[in-house]
């Protein structure tokens, strides 16, 4: 490596999300969880899920917890549930994952949204009942980057209008709403345990929580093909069952997810500290924090005002620093929902954000002294 190489090489390596350091202090136990399920050959719904499913019901305070393939398919299988069909209409956010309005999709029925509240990127309630027509069969929230949306506003709207709520918290175990958790709020909440969620598996893994028996019911038959006996189907089901190899790498996990939390919002204060200690708090939007809430930091989102979002982001790789844009394209204008007639600017906060923001590395092992040096680079961009 020449002289010019070795002075360009950055000085230290944050990356977005470090799962080694996560895995190393659990490595043994986690291999001990595979072993178990190894010597067993019970791969799918076998003993480890069931264990995982009473364990969820437990952290979450639900009556019921439901497990399948993916975060993805708990909210296609409770709209399945809510008998959510082809003409009827969600209402959902425009800025989220895209399997939140997919998921509506899918069954022939309409995405319609409603647009963000910039502080906390989540819906905003006071433009739900506006888009609520004769045909609006549930509300699907998103409780984005680990904090709520604001619950209590939207259930009053979702109960004057016989409404179900379903609560999409993949990103959001372990947090709460005025000491309320995620995921128990609506009718059903739904979960992803994807690797770099705060709770991950070594692989796709979902999970759905409900207190109404019923419902439970139906997600169990759902999941599996609608059969509640072999080879007997009452109802037109998908394949999601949860291996049970996930299960029990997440059973592993579990116990440490509070821990994990905790870490990712002091790493969160840290950086507010950082950035107001800079003078970086007015050019850097910092995250929300609404009262009331707990906040898990599934992700710490900036806003990089002006136009030179992209710009920061090419700066930080250059220096070593990982980060991601969540996310970029609102859904309103995906390729796919042309067909909704959307245009640009018809939900403006949601289209800001898509190109403003910008999540930093946030994860539970994330040092004082790599948070310095992030906050270092984004100085060096700004000034």
């Amino acid at each position: 490596m020449s002289v010019a190489e070795k002075q360009s090489e950055p000085r230290m390596r944050v990356p977005l999300l470090d799962l080694q350091a996560q895995y190393a202090p659990l490595r043994d136990e986690m291999q001990e969880a595979v072993r178990r399920v190894m010597d067993s050959q019970q791969f799918i719904l076998g003993p480890d899920v069931a264990a995982l499913e009473d364990e969820i019901a437990r952290y979450t305070g639900a009556r019921h917890a439901v497990a399948c393939a993916s975060g993805s398919d708990a909210l296609l299988l409770a709209l399945m549930a809510l008998d959510v069909a082809e003409g009827d209409e969600v209402v959902t956010t425009p800025y989220s994952f895209f399997a939140t309005a997919a998921s509506i999709a899918r069954l022939g029925a309409r995405p319609v949204f409603v647009d963000i509240e910039p502080a906390s990127y989540n819906l905003d309630v006071s433009k739900i009942e506006a888009a609520i027509t004769e045909r609006t069969r549930a509300v699907l929230p998103v409780h984005l980057y680990g904090q709520c949306a604001e619950m209590d506003a939207l259930t009053d709207v979702s109960l004057r209008h016989g409404l179900p709520v379903i609560e999409d918290a993949a990103q959001a175990i372990g947090a709460e709403d005025r000491a309320r958790q995620a995921g128990v709020m609506g009718a059903i909440g739904c979960f992803s345990f994807y690797p770099s969620k705060n709770l991950g598996a070594a692989g796709d893994a979902g999970m759905m929580t409900t207190d109404d028996d019923a419902l439970a019911d139906r997600l169990r038959a759902l999941r599996v093909h609608g059969s509640r006996v072999k080879y007997h189907h009452d109802l037109l089901g998908v394949n999601s069952r949860l291996d049970s190899l996930q299960a029990a790498v997440l059973r592993v996990k579990l116990p440490h997810l509070d821990a994990w939390s905790d870490a990712r919002r002091a790493n969160a204060e840290r950086y507010d500290r950082l950035f107001e200690d800079a003078g970086l708090a007015e050019e850097i939007g910092l995250p929300f924090v609404r009262d009331g809430v707990r906040h898990i930091f599934n992700q710490y989102v900036i806003r990089v005002r002006g136009g030179g979002r992209d710009a920061l982001a090419e700066h930080l790789k250059q220096s070593g620093v990982g980060t991601d844009v969540y996310y970029p394209i609102p859904l309103h204008l995906q390729a796919c929902f042309s067909y909704l007639g959307h245009r640009p600017g018809d939900f403006p906060e949601a289209e800001r954000a898509a190109r403003e923001s910008l999540a930093l590395p946030i994860y539970p092992e994330l040092t004082a002294e790599q948070q310095n040096y992030v906050v270092e680079k984004i100085r060096e961009f700004v000034r």
